[in-house]
């Protein structure tokens, strides 16, 4: 008998308690979670009911009947995933189900409509999505550590375990498509797949697949059930570096910061010495199953959702569609047109969103996760860094960079050369990124050319900084800040004009708008 956890309030049914089923009964027990297991096998009911003191039931219909269920594990056969699940949500549970979500993506769709309609947590077991080695490898991405990705391969290898519900493609690749979108943050825009049927005569045994991006970004994907031993193993080829996740290897993810050099116009590769990265230790199972609860917990939507899942069941079947047709690419998506101008030396990394009638001009690079409103203009050299938001209509000038924590507000302007920090006591050899400090820029704040501003403080609104000043402290709204460090000398009008403070009042002489001085702010008046 297995030691009793502390009761969880939400109780749930583990549905199939076979080959992967037994696994998400045991994290579900250990997180004192578990109320139940249906399985059609009387033996396995009793082996489970034994060890976990449980109830146990080779009933679904009687699962979904009982009140005292919030949620409900599927852990069946893929084909029995679109009917079960959508019982289950009609019964009002939560639902998790192993991957795939459905076998078409119609009804993965589906079944995202309904969870949405009945306001149920709907997630799928996409079990790397919670892998510490995949969630570090998408922050580097993100980060911008390896550089602009240009080419992601896996390799997913075993002997056997053989199916005959489904091929190695919809059996081993899920894992590795899900993987992959969840680090691009894109979808692809065409997929093809070549195969072959060596043990059943219409069941794939291998394949591989090519997702082709409208970024640029190229990945391929090899499954087999026929190979000597087990490999699970994922490349990411960066223009600065390069990252593998081997999850049969003890350092689970390690850095290679290759360098391609030109020499006489031909690549000549400069190989450098591996760095493996420290991971948090997790079981991800464990970590997705209290993903599951807390979603639940909490009202929220999970990382591996119906979306993500019904995304992966797209790409999954127009693999299949390429493999009956002997691997010709199948379109996925249209590459969305832009509303936006980016210059052809310009990089913008997936995952960035960038509004209508922006221009981002040369060499500049916005990095993933950035989110820049409409009608900016962003000059040369200038750099996003991951987690920085801007406005509607602000103008960044020449060689400045917006390091996350960022904040423009609308109507801001940077001058050229302006310098953002994040870190207040940085160090080369010293890590930080857990102490990055914020800084907001308010609505019609002008900062001026060659202006620094030391991260963990806030610009008023329509606040001036004068060119080359040095700012250590907030500055309020209105303010006239000059000289290093920046201190106040005046107030400016929203229209950029500096107002001259008479008995407690100012009219400014250019757009004729009034303003209240009360001795320590100004506020503005009806004209």
């Amino acid at each position: 008998m297995a030691d009793a956890a502390p009761r969880h309030p939400v109780r749930v049914a583990v549905v199939g308690g076979g080959y992967w089923g037994k696994n998400l009964v045991r994290n579900i027990a250990a997180l004192g979670a578990l109320e139940c297991v249906c399985d059609a096998d009387p033996d396995t009911l009793a082996a489970f009911t034994d060890k976990y003191r449980v109830r146990g039931t080779t009933s679904f219909a009687q699962v979904l009947s009982d009140p005292s269920i919030a949620a409900v594990m599927l852990a069946t056969p893929a084909e029995q995933h679109f009917r079960m699940a959508h019982e289950a949500l009609a019964a009002g549970k939560h639902t998790f189900v192993e991957k795939p979500l459905a076998l078409r993506a119609a009804e993965a769709e589906a079944l995202k409509q309904q969870a949405d309609a009945v306001g149920r947590v709907l997630m799928v077991g996409h079990l790397l999505q919670y892998h510490p080695a995949v969630m570090r490898l998408k922050e580097l991405i993100d980060s911008g550590e390896l550089g602009q990705i240009r080419y992601v391969y896996s390799n997913r290898l075993n002997l056997g375990r053989f199916r005959t519900e489904e091929n190695i493609l919809w059996s081993f690749a899920p894992h590795d498509v899900a993987v992959i979108l969840g680090l691009l943050g894109e979808e692809p825009v065409r997929a093809a797949a070549h195969g072959g049927n060596y043990l059943h005569a219409d069941i794939a045994d291998v394949t591989v697949s090519t997702l082709e991006f409208a970024s640029g970004v190229k990945a391929h994907i090899f499954v087999s059930w026929l190979h000597p031993f087990k490999e699970q193993k994922l490349v990411v080829v960066g223009t600065k570096q390069m990252a593998v996740f081997d999850d049969m290897a003890e350092d689970k993810l390690v850095l290679f910061p290759h360098r391609i050099e030109w020499v006489n116009r031909q690549p000549v590769p400069e190989a450098a010495a591996r760095v493996p990265v420290a991971l948090q230790p997790a079981e991800p199972l464990a970590e997705e199953c209290k993903h599951f609860l807390a979603c639940i917990a909490e009202g929220r939507r999970p990382r591996t959702d119906g979306a993500e899942g019904a995304q992966v069941i797209r790409v999954l079947e127009a693999c299949e569609t390429s493999l009956a047709q002997q691997g010709r690419p199948v379109q996925l998506t249209s590459a969305a047109p832009r509303d936006y101008f980016v210059d052809p030396t310009a990089i913008i990394e997936p995952g960035a969103k960038i509004g209508a009638g922006s221009k981002i001009w040369h060499y500049s690079h916005i990095l993933g996760d950035t989110e820049i409103g409409a009608n900016c203009s962003f000059g040369q050299n200038s750099v996003v860094m991951p987690r920085v938001r801007v406005g509607n209509n602000v103008k960044v000038q020449n060689n400045v960079s917006l390091f996350t924590g960022v904040v423009l507000e609308d109507d801001v302007f940077c001058g050229p050369n302006l310098t953002f920090t994040n870190v207040i006591n940085p160090r080369s050899a010293v890590s930080r990124r857990n102490e990055y400090q914020p800084t907001r820029v308010g609505k019609g704040a002008t900062l001026g050319a060659n202006a620094t501003i030391l991260c963990g403080h806030t610009i008023g609104r329509y606040a001036f900084v004068g060119a080359g000043a040095v700012v250590t402290k907030d500055v309020a709204d209105y303010a006239l800040v000059v000289g290093n460090p920046a201190r106040q000398v005046g107030w400016m009008c929203a229209c950029g004009l500096q107002l001259h403070i008479e008995q407690g009042a100012a009219r400014c002489a250019e757009c004729g708008a009034a303003y209240r001085y009360d001795g320590a702010a100004v506020h503005p008046q009806p004209t």
